[in-house]
């Protein structure tokens, strides 16, 4: 069986992933989304401006052919070329699997972006190589330093002497950084081993629903679906991988174990304290009782309740790889006259920036009463980076933020709702909102927006617009439920 580096990696990510990659049915995956395309198209792109500063040689070997692509970089091995891109070498690894001195064998496949030729001895002459990977990422996460340890003991396998160490190329002000293989191989190895035993597995991992990792995943949809259909206790809000193994240490798998379960057995496990303890076995009653429940915690809501005659409903959308916020979205509703207006200031290019901030900060001045109603603390932390990037007087911008009402902060610290996720689509949804695009996200606005920067088409602008405005007028509707379900619950306690 073929094992290569993003095997591994993504095993780090998620158990599950990579066994279905083997051993799953291929038809059943999910079509690649926007993001992951733009992921990968700026992968390559931070790849290639790597490699524009090697002159490199790269293996010729026919597609898929791995012994004829192994003999062809170690051909530029043994030839002592000083930089081989993406070269591919082979390594056999024998698993025992029962104490019957049963083995299976698999192959490493090992292709690392740059190996690079260094001063030494090997099998290959008076010199070794060292791999070299290049992550989009910024920070030198474990998940690359194993993938790194794992080129290397390929590497070492093939030219007959481990190098002295591995490097990553990485998108940040230290670009290349050392990785420790002393430290990382013996993880590296303890990791490989679980991956073959969980290859050999009857049944594969089981399923854990993390929304930040799985929604980019091509098996996404078949996890969701069994997921779902088991009330798995990873779609409740709150439950983390740690957490859940904690509730799994007390036999608490179902929503009716944890709903049942007294705050006071978990608030002392490692990842709980009495406040998450709480929320969470009331997060499990709402989601059995299907409908929204209060939490015990005191909480001053008069802010949100409080009537005003104007109200600013604010979002943002933002590009994070040009650091750039290129629409600064406001809705007014005069409450009063109830009537409403929406205000797209967008950035047609990154340079445009620091003009939609003014025309923000103009509007919400015409309305120096009115409450800043948004969803998150995002747009919070961009007021105060626009503040500071374009200098603007602290006098203009601090009456501003102190007028920011932030829903999910109250939402969240008050009401336990019937919902896997706390995300502004999934409560406005919930509450019967829908926006008109409904292929539309804040994700897919990234890429829509990369794809206006490249092409001129207006009408991405004209969706992306559609959808902040669609999100401001989502934010007023869980705002205003929030309102009226806060009152009549008060008065309730009240008599």
């Amino acid at each position: 069986m073929l094992i290569n580096a993003d095997h591994l990696l993504q095993y780090q990510r998620c158990k599950r992933r990579p066994v279905l990659d083997i051993h799953g049915d291929r038809s059943r995956r999910d079509a690649p989304n926007e993001l992951l395309l733009k992921l990968q198209q700026d992968k390559n792109a931070h790849r290639l401006s790597i490699l524009a500063q090697f002159p490199y040689q790269k293996p010729d070997y026919p597609r898929g052919n791995w012994e004829a692509a192994q003999a062809a970089t170690i051909e530029l091995m043994q030839q002592g070329v000083d930089y081989i891109y993406q070269g591919v070498l082979l390594a056999n690894y024998s698993q025992l699997v029962d104490a019957e001195t049963e083995y299976v064998n698999h192959t490493l496949l090992s292709r690392p972006d740059l190996l690079v030729k260094q001063p030494g001895k090997s099998l290959l002459g008076d010199w070794v190589y060292e791999a070299v990977n290049i992550e989009l990422g910024k920070r030198p996460k474990q998940e690359y330093q194993v993938v790194s340890a794992f080129h290397t003991q390929v590497l070492a396998t093939v030219q007959g002497v481990t190098p002295r160490t591995a490097w990553l190329m990485l998108r940040s002000k230290q670009a290349q950084y050392t990785v420790d293989l002393s430290k990382w191989t013996p993880q590296m190895q303890g990791i490989l081993q679980e991956f073959m035993e969980a290859l050999e597995a009857e049944t594969s991992p089981e399923i854990f629903i993390s929304r930040q990792k799985c929604n980019l995943c091509s098996w996404h949809s078949q996890c969701y679906a069994i997921a779902h259909s088991q009330q798995h206790l990873s779609l409740l809000p709150g439950v983390t991988p740690l957490r859940y193994a904690q509730l799994q240490t007390l036999s608490i798998n179902t929503l009716e174990s944890l709903a049942d379960t007294s705050p006071t057995i978990l608030e002392n496990l490692t990842g709980f304290d009495s406040q998450v303890a709480v929320k969470l076995v009331i997060q499990a009653q709402s989601v059995l009782e299907n409908r929204p429940l209060i939490l015990p915690f005191p909480h001053p809501y008069q802010d949100i309740t409080a009537k005003s005659p104007i109200e600013l409903y604010f979002d943002i959308e933002a590009q994070p790889d040009l650091n750039l916020d290129y629409l600064l979205g406001v809705l007014v509703v005069n409450t009063q006259t109830n009537t409403e207006e929406f205000y797209g200031f967008l950035a047609e290019n990154p340079e445009q920036e620091e003009l939609i901030w003014q025309q923000f900060l103009d509007l919400v001045w015409q309305y120096p009463q009115a409450p800043i109603y948004h969803f998150c603390v995002y747009e919070l932390d961009t007021v105060k980076r626009l503040g500071r990037l374009y200098h603007t007087p602290h006098r203009l911008v601090q009456p501003v933020l102190n007028r920011f009402v932030d829903i999910y902060e109250h939402l969240t610290e008050t009401v336990a709702l019937p919902i896997e996720s706390y995300a502004l689509k999934a409560i406005a949804k919930w509450l019967g909102f829908a926006w008109r695009d409904q292929e539309a996200s804040g994700a897919k606005c990234i890429y829509w927006y990369d794809q206006w920067l490249e092409t001129g088409d207006r009408t991405l602008l004209e969706i992306i617009s559609r959808y902040n405005e669609d999100d401001c007028r989502a934010t007023r509707r869980v705002k205003d439920w929030l309102v009226d379900f806060l009152e009549h619950n008060y008065h309730l306690r009240r008599a």
